[in-house]
């Protein structure tokens, strides 16, 4: 999720309206639709960053659903006007304000919601950060990057996922990685460092539960496009770019997706379809098997047969 460093040299995908279909995003109207079984009314959804962009996004669907939310982020006034919002909407919404980076802050969130509220449909860990990093970032950058993104997740599972298995009803897991996981485009290595882990940690998750017997908890990955969120917007820009996609989109795209069992989320945006996401993900992999040096696709010497690949 930040901003378009991967792009690459092709041109533009399709807009949204070009897009098939079942890559077309679901409106709030579009509620009577199937969702996932675990999304029923009275139960309880915990999304984490949830003060802003998807995670904001996320809780209000989940509320409309009739579902309780606990919306977890830092301390502060978007974590208390997102809770507001819902509640001014009839919402049930919880503000839970926790660094996910602690594993004890999650765990104490899970003991809450145990005493508090009712059985969880979903945990959506979707808590992440960005900021400035390189290879060369100090320590702090790194720690703080990986503490966030891969760690927080990891404490989530930890905290939520026993209850969730024993209360033996259908219940999900979405956990918001990157395509720059997938890609590693130079550029924030720490950040793609942590997507990249928790995407591996997010397939051994839906690989074990899948082999346990009876198992209702399905795992998901969300992989989002380029959406226009606070960690993607530009310094003082206040209009979204007409490549971008709405959090309400991409949310909408994720319940579609994992209604119909995709583990693997991939939303495109107005800029770049899926095709052309496959094609990149299977140059990045192709580096292997052809033995071509690392991240060949920045490499000069293999520019030109990147975009003749691109254009076949």
């Amino acid at each position: 999720l930040l901003p378009r460093l991967d792009r690459g040299a092709v041109s533009p995908g399709p807009c949204t309206a070009e897009l098939p279909a079942e890559a077309l995003p679901r409106t709030s109207k579009d509620m009577s639709m199937d969702q996932h079984p675990a999304l029923s009314p009275g139960r309880t959804a915990i999304v984490t960053g949830a003060a802003s962009g998807i995670g904001r996004a996320a809780a209000h669907r989940f509320a409309e659903l009739g579902l309780s939310v606990w919306l977890s982020d830092l301390p502060g006034p978007a974590l208390d006007e997102a809770v507001a919002a819902i509640k001014a909407g009839g919402g049930q919404a919880v503000a839970a304000p926790v660094d996910v980076s602690q594993p004890g802050e999650m765990e104490r969130l899970a003991r809450e919601v145990a005493e508090r509220s009712g059985d969880i449909a979903v945990l959506m860990n979707n808590a992440g950060i960005g900021l400035d990093g390189s290879f060369a970032s100090p320590l702090e950058t790194w720690h703080r990057i990986i503490d966030v993104n891969l760690w927080g997740v990891i404490h989530g599972v930890k905290a939520f996922l026993p209850a969730m298995l024993a209360a033996n009803r259908p219940a999900l897991i979405v956990n918001t990685g990157s395509k720059q996981g997938i890609t590693t485009p130079p550029g924030n290595t720490p950040y793609n460092v942590s997507k990249a882990a928790l995407k591996v940690f997010t397939e051994a998750l839906a690989h074990d539960l899948r082999g346990r017997d009876g198992c209702r908890v399905t795992a998901h990955l969300l992989i989002p496009g380029y959406v226009f969120t606070g960690m993607t917007r530009a310094p003082g820009a206040t209009d979204k770019p007409a490549a971008a996609w709405t959090p309400e989109q991409t949310v909408g795209f994720m319940l579609d997706s994992a209604a119909r069992g995709d583990f693997y989320i991939l939303c495109p945006d107005n800029d770049v379809d899926r095709p052309t996401d496959e094609k990149r993900i299977l140059w990045s992999t192709g580096d292997i098997v052809e033995n071509r040096p690392a991240l060949s696709r920045w490499h000069p010497d293999y520019k030109d047969a990147f975009a003749t690949y691109m254009q076949g």
